[in-house]
């Protein structure tokens, strides 16, 4: 397995847009979150992620093979926040998101604190932030009564 980041730049919105909705679209059908989700956004949300300063979007490749998408924002001196970080249906439990973020923390050799938010719901994904080294931050914030996003902070 090849895992390997490629820096994105607007020429890469519509192919990350179109990973993004294919991976969250099953969570929107599943927890009824449209005001949140991201199959719901627009390519032009994509587009200004981007284009932000103190922001890095990057898409996961797997032998050279776009398999999803990850942006670092830089929040404050030595601290990140991960978001979105999303793998396709069909390349989820691999290990990849793992190779993923030893390689993101490898980019990022200044950084002392890494943040993140994931659906409290979807217990695979807290498994694997907790097995990274992730503790759960702050207060569960419902979304609606299906849904409800928890914080996790990762201090290095």
């Amino acid at each position: 397995m090849g895992i390997t980041l490629r820096k994105a730049d607007g020429a890469d919105a519509a192919v990350i847009h179109e990973m993004q909705v294919r991976t969250f679209l099953p969570l929107l059908e599943k927890y009824q979150d449209a005001e949140t989700s991201p199959a719901n956004e627009p390519v032009e949300r994509v587009l200004q992620r981007i284009e932000q300063p103190q922001s890095d979007y990057y898409i996961i490749q797997n032998a050279g093979v776009p398999v999803g998408g990850i942006r670092v924002r830089q929040k404050e001196v030595q601290q990140y926040w991960i978001s979105p970080v999303f793998i396709l249906p069909e390349y989820q439990g691999l290990g990849i998101a793992q190779a993923v973020f030893g390689i993101i923390e490898e980019l990022y050799p200044e950084a002392r604190v890494w943040g993140l938010a994931t659906i409290l719901q979807e217990e695979r994904n807290c498994y694997l932030y907790e097995k990274l080294g992730y503790t759960r931050t702050g207060e569960p914030h419902p979304i609606n009564d299906k849904l409800t996003i928890v914080g996790y902070e990762k201090l290095l």
